[in-house]
């Protein structure tokens, strides 16, 4: 694989934001695209923000703070994304966004590029078939906040090659993460046993065994959890959970993955947890 200098981020949500500025962080050009300019300028002043208050911490000099932000570029046209040399999909959690993206990215990227998606449950085996280039395509499933979590879940598809792997597991390392390899499968590992357990939950607030506020704390003290699966849920945002729960249900066709009739409904009418305002708790 060629040197890569210049990272492709499509989606400047959360996720997405945060990625860049890792990437950026660590001396790469960024080049972030989302469908509109207010979108990119929000994420940029969030990114300038979260840097700032690392210069706080001490986690970043306050003299790196302006050049990693000069580093990134906003673009609404995905054409400029042609002069990256790697790319990272933030989209939302479904699997006709990302399919359409991936077709893109294969048709402007360079052919020696890696294609990466930060799914965190959608099969990269189907996503690397949208593309002429299945063994450059791969899993990089990044935790929020991007900035702070340690862990990236590297996903190979079946067709992904050991130098795709490599060099994925590589630019991990350079990010200053902690790579952990993981193959295809619905919701990998990560959602696989997280979301059965936010589920669970909410079952039990449903069914009336518990409230929202007992069950996190029986988490937090029981087992040592530093925050509840109900806020872990709403820090998420419940419409994520259940697309989560919908691709593990579909993927597996196995009862135990079917989302909590709650939890849809709660999703049904917006309340989607701390990006709203509102979830298993008010903010």
């Amino acid at each position: 694989m060629a040197e890569i200098g210049t990272i492709g981020v499509v989606g400047a949500g959360t996720m997405g934001s945060g990625i860049a500025h890792v990437f950026a962080r660590a001396g790469f050009h960024v080049l972030l695209c989302d469908v509109e300019q207010r979108l990119l300028d929000r994420a940029l002043g969030q990114i300038r923000a979260n840097m700032l208050r690392e210069a706080e911490k001490g986690k970043l000099a306050p003299a790196d703070v302006e050049p990693a932000l000069a580093r990134i570029a906003l673009t609404v046209n995905r054409e400029k994304l042609a002069g990256a040399d790697f790319a990272v999909e933030a989209a939302s959690e479904r699997f006709d966004v990302k399919s359409e993206i991936f077709r893109a990215l294969d048709r402007i990227l360079p052919a020696a590029a890696i294609l990466a998606s930060n799914t965190s449950s959608i099969s990269i085996t189907k996503l690397a078939s949208q593309t002429r280039r299945p063994a450059q395509v791969i899993g990089m499933h990044f935790f929020n906040p991007v900035p702070v979590m340690a862990l990236v879940e590297v996903v190979r598809g079946m067709a992904t090659s050991e130098g795709t792997f490599a060099t994925v597991n590589s630019l991990a390392l350079k990010l200053g993460k902690t790579p952990v390899a993981a193959n295809d499968a619905p919701g990998f590992v990560s959602n696989r046993v997280l979301m059965p357990l936010i589920n669970e939950a909410a079952f039990t607030v449903m069914e009336g065994v518990a409230t929202p506020e007992a069950v996190d704390q029986i988490f937090k003290l029981g087992m040592a959890h530093p925050m509840g699966p109900l806020t872990l849920a709403d820090f998420i945002g419940l419409d994520v959970c259940v697309d989560i729960l919908r691709v593990l249900y579909e993927g597996f066709g196995d009862p135990k993955y079917r989302p909590c009739p709650m939890l849809v409904r709660m999703v049904d009418a917006g309340w989607l947890g701390r990006k709203t305002g509102r979830g298993f708790y008010t903010y």
